[in-house]
């Protein structure tokens, strides 16, 4: 878990360092040979990342949703208030201090008051959507104590027929949708039930490893295919977090991922400096993940006085350098402010 956690945390900041590049047909179709394949490098940064999100979604299932798991309400949501409570009040009021005197947005109330309701910064969804599935875990956890493999597997079924395949309906055709109430199972709500379930779940390392890069791929060629033809927004249809492909990729790496043996007693006396870092890494990922986003745009807007983005360095190269320095420097300032008393149990 240490190590997914890790790597989740890696893709998170490797998809906000490649960015989107939002593009027309018309810039697609005047790119010239070297834009493109940075483009198309930046698209597969960017496919790769996404996993990031699902895969720290699955982490959270398989830890909370273990039908051993016994206690009480006010127990339970307690120790989710110490888990996301305390960080969202610290962090909040450092994105609002930044939003007020580092990208000079506007003070007004409505603007607090939009902040708590909706996040301080962007990257605070991951906290509400939190909230949501934390709701929601007691009576999941009660669904899936008495529920067989049958029930769990129609439940995922309905899932991914509602989040994934009925939405592509609207690129096929703007006539004909069916109506989405018929599937009322959305949401993340299936990454975090699959989280439970794929611990159970019995493969060859060779077929998920196939059907990962198969799904990395699609993910990559579907988002090129709409660039070209649709292009805008809808481009990132399939980099979306509840697309078919990138459930596919996402579920692929988590199984390869837990497949991984976990080091035995011996070793575990004296770990290397990799599982270390991991270690380190995985126990701060909630703190790297709300703080990632000033770093990266510090960086990106040249604040320090030097600038890495598109326009100052390729991406191909640029992107997994901001990636590994993003990664780096907020670890290591998370790491000085929980020296700090009272600090810890604030930062997350």
């Amino acid at each position: 878990m240490d190590l997914i956690r890790a790597i989740a945390i890696v893709g998170v900041i490797l998809y906000h360092a490649a960015g989107d590049w939002t593009i027309t047909i018309q810039q697609m179709n005047q790119m010239n040979q070297f834009n493109f394949i940075r483009w198309a490098v930046v698209d597969v940064y960017q496919s790769l990342g996404r996993i990031g999100v699902p895969l720290f979604v699955m982490v959270t299932g398989a830890l909370l949703l273990q039908p051993a798991k016994n206690e009480s309400l006010s127990t339970f949501f307690k120790k989710r208030w110490a888990r996301i409570g305390l960080p969202w009040i610290f962090w909040g009021g450092v994105y609002f201090a930044w939003d007020f005197l580092v990208v000079h947005v506007q003070f007004t109330s409505t603007v607090i008051i939009m902040g708590i309701f909706d996040g301080p910064y962007s990257q605070f969804w991951y906290l509400y959507m939190l909230l949501g599935l934390y709701l929601l875990t007691p009576i999941l956890r009660v669904f899936l104590a008495h529920a067989d493999q049958t029930m769990i597997k129609y439940f995922v079924v309905l899932w991914f027929l509602g989040v994934a395949v009925i939405p592509l309906f609207g690129l096929l055709s703007s006539t004909y949708q069916l109506n989405t109430n018929v599937f009322t199972i959305t949401g993340f709500v299936g990454y975090f039930v699959l989280g439970t379930y794929l611990l159970t779940v019995q493969a060859r390392r060779s077929t998920l490893s196939i059907f990962m890069i198969l799904g990395i791929a699609l993910t990559a060629i579907t988002t090129y295919v709409l660039a070209a033809t649709v292009g805008g927004t809808e481009m990132y249809t399939f980099q979306q977090y509840l697309s078919p492909t990138l459930i596919l990729a996402s579920i692929m790496v988590f199984l390869l991922l837990v497949k991984i043996p976990t080091p035995s007693v011996q070793k575990e006396v004296s770990p290397s400096k990799g599982n270390k870092l991991i270690k380190i890494i995985s126990e701060n990922t909630l703190a790297i993940f709300l703080f990632h986003v000033i770093v990266l745009e510090s960086l990106q807007n040249g604040y320090l006085g030097f600038a890495i983005n598109n326009n100052t360095i390729n991406p191909i190269i640029g992107v997994p350098l901001l990636t590994t320095i993003v990664l780096f420097v907020s670890l290591a300032i998370i790491l000085l402010l929980k020296k700090v008393p009272y600090l810890k149990k604030l930062i997350g």
